[in-house]
């Protein structure tokens, strides 16, 4: 009883390859050409003089002294058999098929290859194309994306310009160009722009007097720049399980109406602006006090002292040491979240106040404020995108980074803590200053993700 049958890959979709059980098979250069000629005749039975001059590229001799060559075909077949079906079993006479035609010079020899749908990936892609066509668009997306992604090139490339491939590969190349201009329309129609444009791109690029493709790729480019906006970068965190995004936007944080907010403090929570002696009036803090609490600082500072409470004081100053300003410290990294308006305001200490009313503070200060912020987010933020300024290159400086650096370790620290917190923020919103964009080098935050991207794919 023959065992059963040998799970077969026949991919032309691109440079041939034959896979059985899982395992790649290495044909001979001839044994490749015939394989690609029965898959060429999508089905039909191809006569052994057929294929001696398609194959082979030898001349049709008179019957009585063509036995050698019939013999050279007959070697192939078998060669081709035992790759499809290995084993003693003779089961690869079911995939590949001999048969008698009858001409008028009597019986010829003929073969058939009998594929699957599911073994031959040009009859799969075809399959789910005909199917994606007729589909709602969510459904025809998948489908399309699915047939694209078994596309390696171009069909039967070792025959690229034969006769005998030619209306296949015709067909193939069509139905491909069908497909990506269906899944461009399809994606659109789901307002996925960005999914839409890398095809559509292709397609312009391998139609470069296609008026149509031309300005379909115009229409996508222009809604992704009226999309994007202020968006200067956006990259997904590459971790398992996290569907949060990292956004940098050019404008004003204050304008992020649809964000819990990340104020700078000192370590000792000053508002006052008075004469701009303690806290400039062009300062966040100021702008809080003016934008989401009416001026009406005491409001500020009263909810600030209610999240205080609970923090023990680092120490305080006197009056002779500290005529101006607020004199109880806090830890630097303090954070206090704030109510207002519905959404949160957290107010991070990442400086220290001197007695001079000077605020200073380094990287280490900074890593650590933002290292209790994101722990504050994950307790109190409401699962509701986060927008944090620049923090570190206003009056109270981190001198020992530049502003890409900052942006870029504000990044890496939001990232160490969706690996603690996987439930943090859907969106981590950076707001540069358009007056700051032109001293901001993001590059670093660009690498940031490249070596994170990098690192996952060989830990994988």
């Amino acid at each position: 009883m023959a065992g059963a049958r040998a799970r077969i890959r026949v991919k032309v979709l691109g440079p041939v390859q034959l896979e059985v059980d899982g395992v790649p098979v290495r044909l001979t250069p001839l044994t490749v050409r015939l394989l690609v000629r029965l898959v060429a005749a999508e089905g039909e039975a191809v006569p052994v003089r057929q294929l001696r001059r398609d194959v082979w590229g030898l001349a049709d001799e008179p019957r009585h002294l063509d036995q050698r060559n019939r013999n050279e075909v007959q070697k192939r077949v078998l060669e081709l058999r035992r790759a499809l079906a290995p084993g003693p079993d003779g089961a690869g006479t079911h995939v590949l098929r001999t048969e008698q035609q009858v001409t008028v010079q009597g019986p010829e020899t003929a073969y058939r290859l009998v594929l699957g749908p599911e073994e031959l990936d040009s009859a799969r892609f075809t399959a789910i194309v005909g199917e994606a066509l007729l589909a709602p668009p969510a459904t025809a997306a998948h489908r399309l994306a699915e047939a694209l992604s078994l596309v390696r090139g171009r069909p039967l490339a070792e025959v690229n310009g034969e006769g005998f491939a030619a209306l296949f590969v015709r067909r193939l190349t069509t139905l491909q160009d069908a497909a990506r201009r269906e899944l461009v329309r399809v994606q659109t129609d789901l307002g996925r722009p960005e999914l839409a444009l890398p095809v559509a791109e292709l397609i312009a690029h391998e139609h470069p007097d296609d008026a149509e493709a031309a300005r379909v790729l115009d229409a996508l480019r222009a809604e992704l720049r009226a999309r994007h906006g202020a968006e200067l970068l956006r990259h997904r965190v590459p971790l398992a399980g996290q569907r949060a995004d990292v956004v940098l936007v050019r404008g004003d944080l204050f304008d992020q109406t649809d964000c819990n907010l990340v104020v700078g403090f000192s370590d000792t929570f000053d508002t006052e602006t008075a004469e701009d002696l303690v806290i400039s009036r062009e300062s966040l803090q100021s702008q809080l006090v003016d934008r989401l609490f009416g001026g009406r600082r005491r409001l500020l500072d009263d909810r600030l002292r209610a999240g205080l409470r609970a923090v023990k004081a680092a120490g305080t100053e006197t009056v002779r040491t500290k005529p101006l300003g607020r004199r109880v410290r806090y830890p630097v990294g303090t954070t206090v979240m704030v109510p207002v308006e519905g959404r949160r305001v957290f107010a991070t200490a990442y400086s220290r106040l001197g007695n001079d009313l000077v605020a200073r503070s380094n990287h280490l200060d900074l890593r650590l404020s933002l290292e209790n912020l994101w722990a504050s987010v994950a307790v109190h933020g409401l699962f509701k995108p986060v927008a944090v300024p620049l923090i570190g290159s206003g009056l109270a400086r981190v001198t020992d980074l530049d502003r890409g650096q900052l942006a870029a370790l504000i990044v890496d620290s939001f990232i160490d803590a969706c690996r603690r917190h996987p439930a943090l923020t859907p969106e981590l919103r950076i707001v540069i200053l358009p007056q700051e964009l032109a001293r901001t080098d993001l590059a670093p935050v660009e690498r940031r993700f490249e070596d994170l991207v990098l690192g996952l794919r060989a830990a994988d």
